[in-house]
């Protein structure tokens, strides 16, 4: 299961329980109100540990690769790989500044 689907999961759960909490309330009911109300924190606490465990999506491996591939296409006409490398480096520092 992936983390997006935990993650949707849990929302549900917790939407279903607020719920059953406000209905458990309204009811006089306790009992159904804590039920609802465990059944949420053990959704949230799922969702906790879930995020724990992911590893990170790897996100940009393809793109890499290209990356890398015109890289080597522009060294072998002649550019200075390290003037290059460097520029794609504060091009990628340029990128996470505007996350």
């Amino acid at each position: 299961m992936t983390p997006r689907a935990v993650r949707r999961l849990v929302a549900l759960v917790c939407v279903a329980g607020i719920a059953g909490m406000i209905v458990g309330s309204i009811a006089d009911n306790n009992a159904v109100a804590l039920t609802f109300g465990l059944a949420t924190a053990v959704a949230a606490l799922c969702l906790i540990v879930a995020t724990a465990v992911a590893k990170p999506a790897s996100r940009g491996t393809e793109a890499g690769a290209v990356v890398e591939a015109r890289i080597a296409e522009l060294v072998e006409q002649g550019m200075d790989e390290k003037a290059l490398r460097a520029l794609v480096q504060a091009a990628v520092e340029v990128g996470r500044e505007q996350r």
